[in-house]
């Protein structure tokens, strides 16, 4: 595997659990080199803004996502996508048959309105899943004889 492969995190709102795990997706490629890897993220329905729960809790942790704004996620971007990560919400208005990667879904807890623990749970769980993802990514890309 030598060419770029894109991950698509994907969410209703993509105000909080995508919006994280695009955060330590850019943090991981970053530290780890990997400019192979791209990034996509967005909403089927965006809010107006990141939650405020979700600023302040990746604030703790050295991410500012302050400047943020969900975006709606094309069908097109999906389609070009190598893996889709859902985030245990329901992203039924756009189909995963559509789309030519693979599908994941995180199921994770909606931080919106949570309590700051909860949140940060929610966090450290999505960053986990993100370095096991690029660990998973950086595998496949090794060659075979290796």
């Amino acid at each position: 595997m030598t060419d770029a492969v894109r991950v698509g995190f994907v969410c209703v709102q993509n105000a909080g659990r995508s919006q994280m795990a695009t955060a330590f997706a850019e943090r991981e490629r970053e530290r780890r080199g990997a400019e192979w890897v791209e990034i996509v993220t967005g909403g089927t329905d965006p809010a107006d803004r990141v939650h405020e729960a979700v600023v302040d809790t990746m604030r703790e942790v050295g991410v500012d996502l302050a400047d943020r704004t969900p975006r709606e996620v094309s069908r097109e971007e999906l389609a070009a996508c190598d893996y889709v990560v859902t985030m245990g919400c329901s992203a039924s208005d756009v189909c995963p048959a559509t789309w030519s990667g693979e599908n994941r879904d995180w199921g994770l807890d909606d931080p919106d309105g949570r309590d700051p623990e909860a949140v940060r749970t929610i966090r450290d769980e999505i960053e986990t899943r993100v370095g096991a993802l690029f660990d998973e990514l950086e595998r496949k890309r090794e060659p075979a004889d290796a």
